[in-house]
């Protein structure tokens, strides 16, 4: 199935800790400012989501439920010719996000859509995502 976001096995298993001791969780690519542009992981529904933000996909961690990503709409126009893959590295996670007790941080690995990926996805009548 075509994606516009994956997640390293690495991330996966942060993911999936987490979820253990949080409940289902949710992804929202942060536009900058105080964390910069990082992934901040929180738990499902705690980040408020609406009309002013992308729905990218779900990140399939091998866990009960995946984990659903957004990005708002303004910064997903600079960045819809991109795949996304989340990845965590050692360091201090962003200050909202959950992983940053844990002594990683998520971050954002992106390439350009192959030329099929980005047809498909700017197809009429096919979603964004």
């Amino acid at each position: 199935m075509l994606s516009r976001i994956a997640v390293t096995p690495k991330a996966a298993e942060l993911l999936r800790g987490l979820r253990a001791e949080h409940g289902p969780l949710m992804f929202h690519q942060s536009g900058g400012c105080c964390d910069g542009s990082s992934p901040m992981c929180y738990p499902a529904g705690e980040f408020l989501t609406g009309d002013a933000d992308e729905f990218l996909g779900e990140l399939d961690i091998g866990a009960a439920e995946p984990v659903p990503m957004w990005m708002s709409k303004a910064q997903f126009e600079y960045w819809k010719h991109t795949h996304l893959t989340v990845d965590v590295v050692p360091g201090r996670g962003g200050g909202f996000s959950l992983e940053a007790p844990t002594g990683n941080r998520f971050l954002i690995r992106s390439r350009l859509l192959t030329d099929e990926e980005s047809q498909a996805f700017m197809a009429p009548g096919n979603p964004r995502t």
